[in-house]
């Protein structure tokens, strides 16, 4: 990946981390494609940026996940009504929010989704195409036969921007939302689809993983060859633990 200049508020500069990380990789797993970023961009990460890489277990974050917060932003969707308000099939009493804070899995990924679509008569591929990846320049993220790819560019991209002052394609009020406990005094805490994480991070995804702190000004993902076990959170400490 393109490395760029770190910002002032990190403790150690993106070469010191980059460097770390890359030792760490190295021995653990070679193959491992990662980087680390902020608002700018990336600031240190693996060589090959445009090479498209399967992401599907990323597809409710990269693709879900922001067209939800689309339809809200534009009051199509409101996350305490019921589904069936909406004129969706669901369990009495479900709504929006309850599947992104408090269910997990295919289950309620299938019921937001079609409540994406009927709300708006287009699939999801589509949506996320016309109202997040392509204002983004995401040109490389995409559905084929039904798994969605991306290169990792196209992740820095996405990445930034929720660290970045932009409004649109997702507003600063959705990620904000998202990025707090939603689920009260029960376990696990969750935000919106985001899971809180040390360091002041959130994740989504076990492998890959995304992390996102906006208060750090920093973001990592991780992509490893093989299910990562004790790199996972070895890499989150070596890309979040060095900033105070």
């Amino acid at each position: 990946m393109t490395l760029q200049s770190d910002r002032a508020d990190a403790a150690e500069p993106a070469g010191v981390v980059g460097e770390r990380i890359r030792a760490l990789l190295q021995a653990a797993d070679p193959g491992a494609v990662w980087g680390v970023g902020g608002a700018d961009g990336v600031r240190a990460g693996s060589a090959d940026e445009d090479s498209v890489l399967e992401v599907d277990g990323l597809m409710p974050v990269l693709a879900l996940w922001p067209v939800i917060g689309s339809l809200v932003a534009e009051e199509a969707l409101r996350l305490h009504t019921p589904l069936t308000a909406y004129g969706v099939e669901a369990a009495a009493g479900t709504t929006a929010h309850h599947l992104l804070s408090h269910s997990t899995g295919p289950t309620a990924h299938t019921a937001l989704t079609r409540l994406a679509e009927h709300l708006t008569g287009s699939p999801l591929a589509e949506l996320a195409d016309t109202r997040i990846w392509h204002p983004l320049g995401m040109t490389g993220t995409g559905f084929a036969d039904g798994v969605l790819h991306a290169p990792p560019a196209d992740l820095a991209r996405f990445l930034s921007h929720l660290l970045s002052p932009a409004e649109h394609p997702l507003t600063r009020a959705w990620i904000t939302e998202s990025l707090r406990i939603r689920t009260g005094e029960l376990t696990p805490a969750r935000g919106l689809l985001w899971h809180p994480a040390p360091h002041g991070t959130w994740s989504y995804g076990d492998t890959p993983t995304l992390w996102l702190s906006p208060r750090l000004h920093r973001w990592a993902l991780l992509l490893p060859t093989h299910p990562p076990g004790p790199l996972r959170t070895t890499f989150r400490e070596a890309a979040f633990a060095s900033i105070p």
